[in-house]
């Protein structure tokens, strides 16, 4: 055979092997199709049009556990047409609705997101459709879990709050009227009854004042409000109390800036910070009340030379009743409610809180507020230079993750 032979030879099987190929690609292709086919007849109709509607996350799944339709918020959970379900709770719960005569339902943790993104709290409603499709309705309900943990953490440490004063108030009593032959006891006593009272009283008052902010929607008493105004009401309120802690508290800063808003609500925002900034200062220290200007946001920065709060615990002082140092809080009358009550006056007039603090150095809250222009009747203030001293950190920069330079 010679070499033209060959050469025919292998054309010719090189025509067979692919004509071969092409014709198994092609078989391919169509079973492919014809399965595509079949899977989207046998999704009811109307189901993908109702799908693409939802607000929840939901999908159709086939007995190989597919995700043949999808709504859009399925996107975040990875479930998403064509790929198969990658969660095997997901998969064991369309299991259990294919199998089962009702629709089943289960609470699980999965990851909306890619990481680090926390697993979300979700409540999963499996329902068969069909012998081989089921429905799985997917409704995140981790902030409706959070706020459920709070109103019952909210019950119980308001109970144990008041229970103290209250306990103490009945014992007082009790003491007084043992004592009632001894004026002098009789005194110290109903001094201590006093106090007590006064601590109730003020507890009372913050706990209604946080439900207030949370209730409500909107701000009753909305107007212009002077920042020089609430600065200087806030600290004629807690002069007393940094004469006796021998805390000096310095102002400095920008003048003449206004917001929209409630003064009275802005001036107790205020105001808790410098309470708290002089409980936690040594005697002879001094506490800074800066205000600034920085593109339309007007920032209140309130300074201490404290003890500091920890970086694993800064997260948690503005939740209710929390208290970095509850021997220091008990000492100083301390509720827990102060800095929640700021977080809810700031976020009520559109603005924000932010912290920063090294233990042993202190910290710096800062109220952070959209600036609005000033009443017709007031004159803009003349820019220059303030003879007052300027307050020791606050009035200075701010950089973008809050610490002080």
């Amino acid at each position: 055979m010679d070499t033209t032979q060959l050469a025919l030879l292998a054309l010719l099987a090189g025509v067979i092997i692919g004509g071969s190929v092409s014709v198994v690609i092609v078989i391919a292709l169509r079973a492919r199709d014809r399965a595509r086919a079949e899977t989207s007849l046998a999704i009811p109709e109307g189901v993908r049009e109702v799908l693409h509607g939802m607000d929840d996350a939901a999908v159709v799944v086939d007995a190989s556990f597919t995700v043949l339709a999808a709504s859009a918020p399925a996107a975040p959970f990875h479930l998403i047409e064509g790929r198969s379900v990658p969660s095997d709770e997901l998969r064991a719960a369309a299991r259990a609705a294919r199998t089962g005569d009702a629709a089943s339902t289960a609470t699980m943790r999965l990851r909306r997101g890619a990481p680090p993104a926390e697993p979300r709290l979700v409540m999963v409603r499996a329902t068969r459709i069909s012998p081989r499709l089921t429905l799985l309705v997917l409704r995140d309900i981790t902030e409706r879990e959070r706020v459920e943990q709070m109103r019952r953490d909210f019950v119980a440490n308001t109970s144990h709050e008041l229970k103290t004063p209250v306990g103490a108030v009945s014992l007082l009593a009790e003491a007084i009227e043992s004592a009632a032959d001894d004026p002098p006891q009789v005194r110290a006593f109903a001094l201590r009854l006093t106090a007590e009272a006064s601590r109730l009283a003020l507890l009372t008052s913050r706990i209604m004042n946080l439900s207030r902010l949370q209730a409500s929607d909107e701000l009753t008493e909305e107007r212009d409000v002077s920042i020089d105004e609430v600065v200087a009401a806030s600290l004629d309120a807690h002069a007393i109390q940094a004469d006796s802690a021998g805390v000096e508290v310095v102002r400095g800063g920008r003048r003449g800036l206004y917001v929209r808003g409630d003064a009275q609500i802005l001036s107790e925002a205020v105001g808790n910070l410098i309470s708290n900034a002089i409980a936690y200062s040594p005697r002879g220290s001094s506490v800074g009340v800066g205000v600034k200007l920085v593109d339309g946001i007007v920032e209140i920065a309130v300074t201490d030379r404290g003890i500091g709060i920890a970086e694993g615990e800064q997260d948690r002082v503005f939740e209710r009743f929390y208290r970095a140092d509850p021997a220091r809080a008990r000492r100083t009358g301390g509720s827990g409610l102060g800095l929640s009550i700021v977080k809810h006056a700031v976020q009520r007039h559109g603005g924000e809180v932010k912290l920063w603090s090294r233990p042993g150095r202190g910290s710096t809250f800062t109220i952070r507020l959209p600036q609005s222009d000033p009443p017709p009747e007031q004159p803009t203030p003349r820019k220059g230079r303030h003879k007052r001293r300027p307050a020791p950190e606050a009035s200075r920069p701010v950089p973008t993750n809050g610490e002080p330079v």
